[in-house]
């Protein structure tokens, strides 16, 4: 499985951040600093959550 993350992230220990795998029909993903965990989604349903995080759907979260 070879993980991919933001170029952005550096290559430090204190530079942790979410790695995205993909398999047949599925993208995992994972925090750098507990990679044990894995989440496991389709494509689909990643598109989605990006989608809805770039128009704001998340915002009153934040707040």
């Amino acid at each position: 499985m070879h993980w991919r993350k933001s170029s952005y992230s550096g290559e430090d220990a204190e530079h942790n951040c979410v790695e995205l795998g993909r398999v047949p029909d599925a993208v995992l993903l994972r925090e750098s600093d507990d990679p044990g965990v894995v989440i496991t989604t389709t494509p689909a349903a990643l598109r989605g959550l990006v989608a809805r995080i770039k128009t704001g759907g998340f915002d009153h979260m934040a707040s």
